[in-house]
C-alpha cells in the first residue's frame, strides 16, 4: 500500500518506518527541512532501540522516503496518517492547531479517495472537526476520517508496533474499515485483535488507558509513602498485590513519579475535558496532585539528610531521561530533581546513556555532565539515582565508595535490595522502605 505519514516526531517516525518494514511504500512529511535532510542522509534523530536497523534497511530498499512537500507526500497515498504534535496548554487542553492546519491544507490537495487517520493522541471530537474542515472543500466521497490511537511504549516502540496487543480503529465507513484492516492484518497474524468502534470511543480509549496506568503509578507511590511511615516494605507489598490476577504485576513500581510525552499530557487532557463537560473527575485530579508531590520526594530526603542545608554540596545524579531506553526528557522527574537541587544551592554532576545532549541544551553550564556514570562521583557528597537504566542496576560499589566523600545513595527507583546495601555498608535511602544507615 502507499502511505503518507505527516509529522516525523516519535510516533510518526516509528509508525512510518514500521509500515515500510511490512512492504508498504511510505512517504513521511515534515516542515522541518533540516530534519528531513538528516533523515534522507540515513540519520535517525531519536533514540529508540531497534529503530535504526529497520530505518536504514527500508531507506536502502526504497520503501521509506522523506519530503517537506505535503502535496508530494499524499500524491499516491491511499492512507494519510496525521502524527502531529498536540501539546497541552496551561489549562491542560490539547492544542489542535497543527492537526487542523494540515486538515485544511489537505482539503486543497486531495483529488481522489483517501483515508485520513488521526494517529496523534487527540481529544474526543477531533475527527469530527477534521471531517468538518474537509467537508467545506471536498465531496464526502473523496475521504473518510479515522481515529487510530497509538499505544507505543518509548524504549519498546518497535516491538509494540510490529506485534501490537491490539489495534483500535474508530470509523463508521465500510470502505475505511476494509482499507485499515488490509493495512494492519500483517501485524496481528498471531491472533491479536483489531477492534473497530465508533470514532469517539476510539479517541477516548487511548486517554482512558493512559489515565488508568498513571493512576496505578500514583496509587503505588501513595502506598510507598505510607509504608515508610508504618515501617513496612513497599517491595513486599507490591509483590503481594501483584500476585492477585485481578490486579497484575505491571505499573506497581513506586518511584519519583511518572513523566514523558504521554501520561502527564493525557491525564491533564482528560481532566480538562471532564471539567468542560461539567464532571468532577476526582481520581484524576488526585493522580496529578500525587505525581507533582512525588517528583520532589527524593530531594526532600536529601535536604533532610543534610539538615536543610545543601549550599555547596556536590551531588552525582544518574539518569536524566524520563525512563530507560529513550533519550526523551519531556516531563522527566530528573528535571524536577535538578531544579530543586539547584534552587537549594547544590552543584550537580549528571550522567545518562542517551539524554545528555537534550539536557545540555536545556541547562547549559548550570550543571556538569560526565563521560561515564563513575565520573560523576569524583569529589561528590552523595549519589542520587533517578532513572532505572539497566547499567545502573549492578554497579561497582567499591568504586562508588572510593569516589564519594561519604557512602550515601538516594535511590528513586529502588534498584538495590536493603540486604545488599547493609552488606556494602552504604547509607541508603529509597522509596517506601526503611533507611539503611550503613
Amino acid at each position: 500500500m502507499n502511505i503518507c505519514v505527516v509529522g516525523t516526531g516519535y510516533v510518526g517516525l516509528v509508525s512510518g518506518t514500521c509500515f515500510a518494514e511490512t512492504g508498504n511504500r511510505v512517504v513521511c512529511v515534515d516542515i522541518d527541512a533540516e530534519k528531513v535532510r538528516r533523515f534522507k542522509a540515513g540519520e535517525v534523530v531519536i533514540y529508540e532501540p531497534g529503530l535504526e536497523v529497520i530505518f536504514e534497511r527500508n531507506i536502502k530498499q526504497g520503501r521509506l522516503h522523506f519530503t517537506t512537500s505535503l502535496e508530494e507526500g499524499i500524491k499516491d497515498a491511499e492512507i494519510i496518517f496525521l502524527a502531529l504534535p498536540t501539546p497541552p496548554g496551561a489549562d491542560g487542553q490539547a492544542d489542535l492547531r497543527y492537526v487542523l492546519k494540515v486538515g485544511n491544507e489537505l482539503g486543497d490537495l486531495i483529488t481522489d479517495y483517501k483515508v485520513i487517520v488521526n494517529k496523534s493522541t487527540v481529544p474526543v471530537g477531533t475527527a469530527d472537526k477534521v471531517h468538518a474542515i474537509l467537508e467545506k472543500k471536498l465531496s464526502t466521497d473523496l475521504f473518510d476520517v479515522v481515529s487510530n490511537p497509538e499505544f507505543l511504549r518509548e524504549g519498546a516502540a518497535v516491538d509494540d508496533f510490529m506485534k501490537p496487543d491490539r489495534v483500535v480503529i474508530g470509523t463508521s465507513s465500510e470502505m475505511a474499515k476494509k482499507t485499515m484492516r488490509r493495512l494492519y492484518e500483517p501485524f496481528v497474524r498471531q491472533g491479536n485483535p483489531i477492534y473497530f468502534m465508533d470514532v469517539r470511543s476510539s479517541e477516548l480509549t487511548k486517554y482512558a488507558a493512559n489515565s488508568y496506568l498513571a493512576t496505578r503509578i500514583s496509587f503505588m507511590n501513595e502506598i510507598a509513602n505510607l509504608c515508610e511511615l508504618l515501617g513496612a516494605d513497599v517491595n513486599l507489598v507490591r509483590k503481594g498485590m501483584g500476585s492477585d490476577t485481578r490486579i497484575g504485576k505491571r505499573f506497581l513500581f513506586p518511584g519519583v513519579g511518572f513523566g514523558g510525552s504521554c501520561f502527564p499530557k493525557d491525564v491533564q487532557a482528560v481532566d480538562y475535558v471532564a471539567d468542560q463537560n461539567g464532571y468532577e473527575f476526582s481520581i484524576l485530579k488526585s493522580v496529578l496532585q500525587v505525581n507533582s508531590r512525588q517528583r520532589e520526594i527524593l530531594v526532600d530526603k536529601i535536604i533532610k539528610h543534610y539538615n536543610g542545608n545543601l549550599e555547596g554540596k556536590k551531588i552525582a545524579l544518574w539518569g536524566l531521561a524520563f525512563k530507560p531506553n529513550t533519550d526523551d526528557i519531556r516531563e522527566a522527574p530528573a528535571l524536577y530533581t535538578i531544579d530543586k537541587l539547584l534552587e537549594a544551592g547544590a552543584e550537580i554532576c549528571a550522567y545518562d546513556p542517551e539524554a545528555m545532549a537534550h539536557v545540555k541544551e536545556l541547562y547549559g553550564d548550570k550543571i556538569s555532565l560526565a563521560e561515564s556514570m563513575y565520573d560523576t562521583l569524583d569529589n561528590t557528597d552523595c549519589l542520587c539515582i533517578v532513572t532505572e537504566w539497566s547499567v545502573f542496576r549492578t554497579p561497582d560499589f567499591k568504586t562508588i565508595k572510593k569516589k564519594l566523600k561519604q557512602p550515601v545513595i538516594f535511590d528513586g527507583r529502588n534498584l538495590f535490595t536493603l540486604e545488599q546495601m547493609e552488606e556494602e555498608d552504604i547509607q541508603y535511602y529509597s522509596i517506601g522502605r526503611k533507611v539503611i544507615n550503613g
